[in-house]
């Protein structure tokens, strides 16, 4: 911009040439030129170095991105797996459960069948607890599966 500046106001004296002597005009421009071209020079590097720092900052910032995208997928895999295994531990622990509760029911029937052979019913306590084992077993188990399925029902209608 001072270069210009310089070139509009020596126009503007509109200076004649005297023999011997060196215009205002030559003599700045031979001692302000090469001074020009160094700061035009500079101005160069400087916009070649910002347009380098851009593409490495941009570049830097791609693999920052790849980067957390990367830990946010090993992250998902890993709830992923814990979901499957947290799955696999509630699935035997309903399996359990209808094992210790069908024990128990069939423990309940036990001590009602011994209660009505002291009432003069005919039937053996041994013969109708043993006999209440399989029907007690797919009672619980009816059972709980109903339960997980009223419970998925509300998580259905809610993904719908």
């Amino acid at each position: 911009a001072y270069d210009g500046i310089v070139r509009e106001r020596l126009e503007a004296l509109e200076e004649e040439a005297v023999p011997g002597y060196d215009t205002w005009g030559g003599f700045l421009q031979r001692r302000v030129a090469p001074a020009m071209r160094t700061c035009r020079s500079v101005e160069e590097r400087q916009a070649n170095l910002s347009t380098k720092l851009t593409r490495a900052t941009t570049l830097l910032r791609t693999w920052v991105d790849v980067e957390v995208e990367k830990q946010n997928r090993d992250l998902l895999a890993s709830m992923n797996n814990r979901a499957r295994l947290q799955l696999r531990l509630q699935q035997t622990v309903e399996g359990l459960s209808v094992a210790a509760v069908s024990y128990y029911v069939v423990g309940l029937i036990g001590y009602v069948a011994k209660g009505a052979s002291i009432f003069g019913h005919a039937f053996a306590p041994e013969l109708v607890t043993a006999a209440s084992v399989p029907l007690a077993i797919l009672l619980v188990w009816w059972g709980v599966r109903r339960v997980r399925r009223l419970h998925s029902e509300p998580a259905k209608q809610a993904g719908e």
